[in-house]
């Protein structure tokens, strides 16, 4: 009975291995596609991102604009092409900011501990504290809008949550073995950490970030939308967002709904392989 049962349920199970990777095939395609069109968006755009055309005003789906235009008569797919590159590049650039602070920082926590891990521990708790969008307003209030001070800004937000994941992470990895052999090598604890504690974590720690793009790249929307983020006449989606919601009034979708499902797609994708890469990433280790 038991051998039976096994051979039953083993092509059931191979059955959902196989599908299941086919929301992540589709969103990684989609993302490959996104990326590429950023990529040759000079040759794939039929508008430059900033011309402006008063005569075709909120123009729906046509032959010459076939995502429609803003109230500035402004090509929707052109400027959706454009935005891509702030809005894909910026996330990068702020979770590298991210994981520079907070692997560092998780890192020495773990490997030194005792009234170190206790200090780190406490000010990423007193960071966590502050809501990460108010603490970027707090900095932007300081230093002024615009799209590095809020990747900065973010990029500090993000740290201490990535100083957490990476802290529990390296307290496994120091436990193992080997950390003990290079000891007794007498290897010091920076070279242990730098070429080989912090490789080992590579792979769990690239997961991660791959789950939190989706969660930068709505931040930084959210700020451009409210003001504080990209400003005129860049064509980021959260701003294109927020300069659509006028449209609306008027009866034009268009100017809101074309960045805003931009955004979307791209987190919901982002999301999807994100979580499929940190489980084999993980599983890998």
């Amino acid at each position: 009975m038991t051998a039976v049962s096994a051979d039953v349920l083993l092509p059931a199970r191979r059955r959902r291995a196989r599908r299941r990777p086919v929301l992540v095939i589709a969103g990684a395609v989609f993302l490959a596609l996104v990326v590429l069109a950023a990529a040759f968006a000079p040759l794939l755009a039929p508008y430059a991102p900033d011309a402006v055309d008063l005569s075709s005003s909120l123009v729906g789906t046509t032959g010459d604009h076939l995502l429609g235009t803003d109230a500035s008569g402004q090509d929707l797919l052109s400027r959706v092409l454009y935005g891509a590159r702030t809005s894909l590049l910026a996330p990068l650039a702020l979770l590298a900011i991210a994981a520079l602070l907070g692997v560092t920082l998780g890192t020495v926590a773990a490997w030194r501990g005792g009234w170190v891990d206790t200090l780190v521990s406490r000010v990423t708790d007193v960071m966590y504290a502050f809501p990460g969008l108010l603490f970027v307003v707090l900095i932007i209030a300081v230093f002024g809008a615009g799209i590095t001070t809020s990747v900065l800004g973010l990029g500090l937000a993000f740290a201490p949550t990535i100083a957490k994941y990476t802290r529990s992470v390296a307290l496994a990895e120091r436990s193992k073995p080997y950390v003990d052999a290079y000891r007794v090598l007498g290897m010091g604890g920076l070279r242990i950490c730098v070429r080989h504690l912090v490789p080992g974590l590579a792979r769990s720690i690239v997961g991660y970030l791959v789950v939190l793009f989706g969660e930068a790249l709505m931040s930084l929307a959210t700020l451009s939308y409210l003001g504080f983020g990209s400003q005129p006449p860049s064509s980021d989606w959260g701003l294109m967002v927020q300069e659509g919601q006028a449209a609306i009034v008027q009866g034009a979708l268009l100017p809101a709904l074309v960045p805003g499902t931009a955004i979307a797609a791209v987190v919901v994708a982002f999301n999807v392989v994100g979580v499929w890469a940190a489980d084999r990433l993980g599983a890998r280790r």
